[in-house]
């Protein structure tokens, strides 16, 4: 179970919306590289970093951001938003990026990323965001007729190492992460999801490390460490203490 906490990026800031509006923004600090050490040296093992201007764009727009931070941190990171073809993928994986998430593409071009995938092995990411049960695509301005699952299934022999997958209605309001929706996508799928939207406190992390959660590779984590609703270190230490029994 990895916990990744969110650096999502617009106009260059460090900022969390509210349902995914980006007319509904909040700051949380001005230099993306400064965020991205404090998460470093809170014990933080990966960051999860999405351009949202790009995600609109359908091409990234907050390249230089992102490269603040990666010359900022030696931690890996995964990084969605605006990434619509191979020539932007092969891009960020030579600037350093860990792992890129290909969400409206996905959808639009799923030939795409099965081509990604064979190219870079262990290295794309599909990201699933959902509204009302349905994808929505180009920064979840629009909602698409496939369901979740439906999704999932055109990848499932694709080599797609993860499936990032995001409760549209729950982001950035602090309600917990929907359990029921996001184990039924990794229980109908191999490919290993991670979890996103909603996390709130503690509480989640104490149900992301029972053992029905297993199946789940990690979850995502933006406003509640920002607004300080949960505490990293406890967090981090909780998920620490269940891999020791786990493996035990």
């Amino acid at each position: 179970m990895i916990l990744f906490p969110a650096i999502d990026l617009k106009d260059g800031q460090c900022v969390r919306l509210k349902l995914g509006d980006m007319d509904q923004v909040t700051v949380f600090n001005d230099s993306p590289g400064d965020q991205a050490r404090q998460f470093e040296a809170a014990g933080f093992e990966w960051l999860h970093l999405v351009d949202l201007n790009g995600a609109f764009a359908g091409k990234p727009v907050n390249g230089d951001a992102v490269e603040e931070i990666l010359a900022a941190t030696s931690l890996p990171c995964q990084l969605g938003g605006g990434i619509r073809d191979l020539a932007t993928i092969e891009m960020w994986l030579d600037k350093g990026i860990a792992r890129v998430i290909l969400g409206t593409v996905a959808v639009r071009n799923p030939e795409l990323v099965k081509q990604a995938c064979s190219a870079f092995p262990g290295k794309v990411a599909v990201g699933i965001d959902a509204r009302d049960a349905k994808v929505a695509v180009e920064g979840w301005a629009e909602t698409s007729s496939m369901t979740a699952i439906e999704m999932a299934a055109r990848f499932e022999d694709a080599g797609a190492c993860a499936i990032i997958y995001t409760d549209i209605d729950r982001d950035g309001i602090l309600k917990g992460i929907n359990f029921k929706s996001t184990l039924e996508l990794a229980n109908s799928t191999s490919i290993p999801v991670i979890a996103s939207g909603g996390l709130a406190s503690i509480r989640d992390i104490e149900r992301l490390v029972e053992k029905d959660c297993d199946k789940l590779l990690g979850a995502i984590s933006g406003r509640a460490i920002y607004d300080g609703r949960l505490d990293p270190a406890a967090a981090l230490q909780l998920i620490k203490q269940s891999k020791v029994r786990t493996n035990a």
